[in-house]
């Protein structure tokens, strides 16, 4: 358990040692201090964990500890980022800085990083390897996650297997190359019988995996070298009538989205226009939050409903939006690589769009947009060089499928254990090859 602690917001973090992956302490002791740290005050506080903020006792509950931030700082010092939901719905992401041993830290600094993914500061890694935070009027494109021109890594893709009863079915994405991506399989590693699927409609690959009991706890690794190029608008042949105008399973075509599209796009004229209204309103009305309960699966009904939701939700909003009033969209999701470092863990999945105007492809990350007001303009037309795509499109269809049907989207695996699904672990992970493009 962490032995005290105290809360002193807008304190300064210099100085300490860069968290490479090779400093990283075993995640697993840093993870159980935190939470049991946050358990205790939750104890000590009635039922939250109480944090001065702004002149108010934000009054929060744990959501996550984000395992791939968990770091050695130096000799006896840790790094731990935490998100935490308050009354109302607002989830913080918390940053705590702790030392002693691992099994007796106590945190010496705790300050709120994000609201809603919106954050206070950046941090800048300094050339002997120190961070330091950077106030966001002085912080860069590169301090806010963007890598312009080009870039090169490996990107490990990494899942643990459960306690598997009789016949478990995995499916997970096979990364390809297209015009802004090259993409090579330097090795797979994995249990069971391997095939691979081909899911025709938008042309994905899918390792496909049938295992049994005897696989029980094993790992699968997937490890690429990706050369990536950042994606501007780029010409295209007008998609087949209808493709990206169908309704999906969650983003339906239905009369609230004719009626709020068309209200948006009123008097605007062009399709390249009509987007961007489209993009303001979704900036204006979302507010970026993964709490409660029906986020996080691209539901645009959800989306509009609770105007709160994760990168899936955002952009199943614009889909359905864009598709109401004849503007054709498509969805796509990999991982957004860290622009402030060169190795370590990436926090999860994430997604982006794109739609079809003037004879082009016009790429869009509504969610980053809303992160980033200062980088609004850019996530309208652009995504940057350190993204790399797993897959694209919804309502995946291959043979075999799963007991459950269609796949809704394809970046963490699906697994299937007696036709029933079940989550298997999973952490994406990079090093970046010769610097930045």
């Amino acid at each position: 358990m962490l032995a005290g602690g105290e809360c002193n917001q807008g304190q300064a973090a210099q100085g300490v040692s860069a968290p490479a992956a090779s400093n990283v302490t075993p995640t697993a002791a840093i993870q159980k201090g935190i939470e049991s740290h946050i358990d205790e005050q939750v104890r000590l506080g009635g039922g939250y964990f109480k944090l001065p903020f702004h002149k108010q006792d934000l009054r929060l509950k744990l959501v996550r500890v984000h395992t791939e931030y968990l770091s050695k700082l130096g000799v006896g010092r840790y790094f731990a980022c935490v998100d935490l939901v308050d009354t109302k719905g607002d989830v913080y992401d918390v940053d705590f800085f702790l030392a002693g041993k691992p099994a007796a830290m106590r945190v010496t600094k705790t300050i709120v990083h994000k609201i809603n993914g919106q954050p206070f500061y950046a941090w800048e890694q300094q050339s002997d390897g120190t961070w330091r935070r950077i106030p966001m009027k002085k912080a860069s494109t590169g301090h806010l996650g963007v890598i312009k021109g080009s870039d090169e890594f490996e990107f490990f893709y990494r899942a643990t297997l459960p306690q598997i009863t009789g016949t478990g079915r995995m499916w997970l994405p096979l990364a390809a190359s297209d015009s802004f991506q090259t993409v090579e399989i330097k090795s797979i590693n994995a249990p069971g019988k391997q095939s691979t699927l081909q899911e025709r409609e938008h042309a994905n690959k899918v390792l496909f995996l049938e295992l049994g009991p005897e696989d029980s706890g094993k790992k699968v690794e997937i490890i690429y070298l990706v050369k990536r190029l950042e994606k501007a608008a780029y010409t295209a042949d007008a998609p087949e009538p209808g493709k990206y105008l169908n309704p999906e399973r969650l983003v339906p075509a239905n009369e609230d989205f004719r009626q709020i599209a068309e209200e948006v796009v009123k008097d605007k004229k062009g399709d390249l226009v009509r987007a961007r209204a489209l993009y303001d309103h979704i900036i204006d009305r979302m507010r970026y939050a993964k709490a409660g309960e029906g986020w996080g699966k691209g539901d645009a009904v959800y989306a509009c409903n609770a105007r709160t939701g994760n990168c899936t939700d955002f952009h199943s909003y614009f889909i359905a939006l864009a598709r109401s009033v004849g503007i054709p969209a498509r969805f796509a999701i990999g991982a957004a690589i860290p622009s402030e470092r060169n190795e370590g863990g990436v926090d999860g999945y994430h997604c982006w769009a794109e739609f079809y105007a003037e004879g082009k492809w016009w790429p869009v990350d509504i969610s980053e947009g809303d992160k980033y007001t200062s980088l609004a303009t850019y996530y309208f037309g652009h995504h940057p060089a350190n993204r790399f795509e797993l897959s694209r499109g919804r309502d995946l269809v291959v043979e075999p499928g799963p007991a459950t049907g269609s796949i809704n989207f394809l970046a963490y695996p699906v697994l299937e254990i007696g036709d029933k699904p079940v989550k298997a672990a999973v952490e994406f992970s990079f090093k970046r090859n010769g610097g930045r493009g």
